[in-house]
């Protein structure tokens, strides 16, 4: 009698079955691990932003020269993609709105991260937070 050591054919077919199930399982939670990862850098990049239109309003009296070209903020101002620390950019940083005396601040999503399911995180001068072009069914809570 012949004694033979490995796996067979079925063996390895049921492991390759097993493997791909819990792969398929694992891939769109780690997707949305990643969603959640970079769209909680561009709130604390929208934060920043705020932060530095305040610091700006108390040297300028005004939110409205912090704006250059197409909304992208005065590089002296605050940088213009989230995350601020360079790395693949996932968000574009916009002053949407400015006036003397108000502001709209808006993440847009770009790359891959435009896919995400709450699209433009918006916050405004009084700290009110929005979204926009977001799937439907999504609520504010589930971005901010």
């Amino acid at each position: 009698m012949k004694i033979q050591n490995g796996f067979t054919l079925i063996e390895l077919m049921i492991a390759v079955a097993i493997i791909g199930i819990l792969a398929g399982i694992a891939y769109p939670s780690y997707q949305d691990h990643v969603f959640k990862s970079r769209r909680a850098d561009a709130k604390a990049a929208l934060s920043g932003l705020a932060n530095a239109m305040e610091r700006y309003f108390t040297e300028e009296n005004d939110y409205e020269t912090a704006r250059g070209t197409n909304g992208v903020p005065l590089s002296t101002v605050f940088v213009s993609t989230s995350p601020v620390d360079g790395g693949t950019v996932a968000y574009n940083l916009r002053i949407n709105a400015a006036s003397a005396s108000t502001y709209m601040l808006h993440a847009i999503p770009t790359g891959p991260q435009a896919n995400d399911k709450c699209g433009t995180l918006t916050l405004a001068h009084t700290g009110a937070k929005g979204i926009s072009n977001a799937h439907s069914g999504v609520d504010i809570e589930d971005c901010w």
